[in-house]
């Protein structure tokens, strides 16, 4: 389908053309071209009325098949748009919400989805009615003011069927997060802008090949993979990517999904640091408004500045800085800031960092395992191996182990009948 796209800037609000024209091929439109306006927002139109005089005529030359608006669209600026353009109007977060729908494969996503579409029809569907009393319009969608009220009525009744079975999903993977604690799992959460390249990483922790491409929202499905950190037992979860301006109809939509984030021990915000500066940074304080939101900020969070392998090292080392001044500023409690490329393999800095972060994390700490029956000491220690890291080892008439432990793992220890104390020092 061919396009036209239209961006309005003003002083409390930039867009970025490039992220919007990725976002139109995403989606599959051929664009004809895009219009952009310097100016605060229309009432009426979104865009200035000489501006919408402009439009018209290229809509009557290019004959496009819908006019896409990378502002938000009020339904009443929608209806009106489209009634002097007599053409399909839509605005940046239904485009957004038409990539979601083609890159749905489970039935999680596919839900959280239409939840998400039908959350951003009721208010047109409300305009529609209104203008049906004004005498103004046609229904919604060419329905009849009876119609169109029972239509608001399904989607409602939808809605709140939605909303059920996606409880019943969430109870279902509270269970997981619980055996996977029980068993002493280190749970990390892969966040970021769209396209920073978190399933690329994926993959390069947990030694996959799983297809992934350079397009927005390539992963709306929570994909958990288990990697080994030396001895430790990590789950690794990829989760749906972010975008500027979320708006709260698709957070609520998507919670679900990005609760794998707010249930994590330890966030990785990943940003492609191939970007210019400029680009780096309006991403990467999208990415921790949406943390913000989700009330995630008091967890340890490491940014990981991916795609090094496209940029000079010096470059890459220059943006890290500028990364933790930013977080400085803005008051972010940002552990730490590495340099990665998931594509190439080269993670040794992000290993270390995690490392550090992991050791100070309530379930993980040091410990002393007292064990008195000498039969029991291999299989202590092997266990032990298992989930820690052995500091020493003292035998004698009680061995005395000294470890690093996930404390989800004390509770078999103590029914092999050690004595598990935590040591004060780390």
């Amino acid at each position: 389908m061919k396009v036209i796209g239209v961006i309005r800037n003003s002083r409390r609000e930039r867009l970025s053309r490039a992220e919007f024209e990725e976002l139109l091929r995403s989606a599959g439109y051929e664009v004809l071209a895009i219009m952009e306006q310097r100016r605060e927002e229309h009432p009426r139109y979104n865009i200035g009325r000489g501006k919408l005089r402009e439009l018209k005529e290229l809509v009557k030359e290019l004959k496009p098949d819908k006019v896409i608006f990378a502002n938000r669209l009020t339904p009443s600026q929608a209806y009106n748009l489209w009634k002097e353009l007599d053409t399909d109007v839509m605005d940046r977060w239904q485009l957004v919400l038409e990539i979601f729908e083609r890159r749905a494969h489970s039935k999680e996503a596919k839900l959280q989805v239409e939840l998400a579409s039908l959350q951003y029809e009721v208010p047109l569907v409300k305009e529609a009615i209104r203008r049906i009393k004004l005498g103004d319009r046609a229904g919604f969608k060419g329905m009849g003011e009876y119609q169109t009220r029972q239509y608001l009525k399904h989607i409602r009744y939808r809605m709140g069927k939605i909303r059920r079975e996606l409880e019943k999903v969430k109870a279902e993977r509270e269970i997981r997060r619980k055996k996977r604690e029980e068993v002493g799992f280190i749970l990390i959460a892969l966040a970021g802008y769209t396209n920073a390249g978190k399933s690329t990483l994926l993959n390069s922790l947990a030694g996959e090949n799983t297809d992934t491409a350079s397009q927005m929202f390539t992963t709306l499905d929570t994909r958990t993979r288990r990697f080994k950190l030396g001895s430790k037992r990590v789950l690794v979860t990829d989760t749906v990517g972010f975008i500027d301006g979320l708006p709260p109809f698709i957070v609520e939509a998507f919670h679900s999904t990005l609760e794998e984030i707010t249930k994590a021990d330890v966030i990785l915000l990943v940003v492609d640091v191939s970007e210019p500066w400029r680009e780096i940074r309006r991403k990467f304080l999208a990415s921790m408004d949406v943390l913000r939101e989700l009330k995630t900020l008091d967890k340890p969070i490491i940014v990981v500045l991916n795609k090094v392998d496209l940029v000079e090292r010096e470059d890459a080392v220059f943006k890290a800085e500028l990364i933790r001044t930013t977080a400085r500023e803005r008051g972010f409690p940002i552990r730490e800031v590495v340099i990665t490329s998931a594509a190439e393999n080269r993670l040794d800095e992000l290993h270390a960092a995690l490392e550090r972060v992991i050791l100070r994390l309530p379930k993980y700490g040091a410990f002393e395992v007292r064990v008195k029956e000498a039969d029991r000491v291999p299989e202590v220690i092997a266990l032990i191996s298992s989930v820690g890291e052995v500091l020493s080892v003292e035998y004698g008439r009680e061995t005395r182990v000294r470890a690093y432990l996930q404390t989800g793992m004390l509770k078999d220890l103590v029914r092999m009948g050690a004595k598990v104390e935590r040591l004060e020092t780390r």
